[in-house]
């Protein structure tokens, strides 16, 4: 099958058994596209498209935000780093964390979607978090991974170094597995009915002109 013949949803039995290797399969790629250039400040261009590809569209892209917002904190926390830039730079994070927060909302509204027509059990219950939280835990996870992989065999670093990266690497491998699991398991209780999902929109104030008294009082 191409991709122009994919169908922008997935019966949600096939993405319980395929999501999370979809989508560190997606996060891979990702990062290694990032890392030819990297440049936080790099054109973005996504390989999937939102008509006939809709979760690897907004699954590529979630990382990508996760990725470009990764080096940023890197950069502003040069003790040397010009104040201006460093303004300039914070506004760039606020403004990467409100996408990474939609981008989670529209994640979630894609699993709203697919389970649409799934009818919870009396005694289904509500987790902790919604299916799209754990994957913006994941892709941050896969990044730690990459940047830790990297420490642990870094070429110009001590043994010692090497090795507590090495053995922090190792936990967090440990970690992907048990994320991958309870998310796993998450889709498989809310395809089978015995969860369900409830979302809740973040409602940040602090970017709204309306809602943040400082900005207000700029009006």
């Amino acid at each position: 099958m191409t991709r122009d013949q994919k169908p922008v949803c997935k019966p949600f039995n096939q993405i319980v058994s395929m999501f999370t290797q979809k989508a560190l399969s997606i996060f891979q790629e990702v990062i290694q596209q990032y890392h030819v250039l990297d440049d936080p400040y790099q054109s973005f261009a996504n390989p999937y498209s939102r008509e006939t590809d809709l979760l690897d569209h907004l699954l590529y892209r979630k990382c990508w935000i996760d990725t470009v917002q990764w080096h940023y904190e890197d950069i502003i926390r040069d003790p040397e780093i010009d104040p201006v830039a460093a303004l300039t730079l914070k506004r760039q994070i606020d403004a990467s964390n409100q996408d990474r927060t939609d981008m989670v909302e529209y994640l979630d509204g894609y699993f709203l979607d697919t389970y649409k027509d799934v009818t919870p059990s009396n005694q289904a219950t509500i987790n902790t978090e919604s299916p799209a939280w754990g994957v913006d835990r994941l892709s941050i996870l896969a990044l730690k991974v990459y940047h830790m992989d990297q420490e642990a065999t870094r070429k110009d670093a001590s043994q010692t170094h090497q090795a507590a990266c090495q053995a922090k690497l190792d936990v967090l491998l440990t970690q992907r597995l048990d994320l991958t699991s309870a998310i796993e398991q998450l889709l498989t209780d809310i395809a089978s009915g015995t969860k369900y999902m409830k979302v809740y929109k973040q409602m940040k104030m602090y970017n709204d002109d309306e809602l943040n008294p400082v900005l207000r009082a700029q009006k």
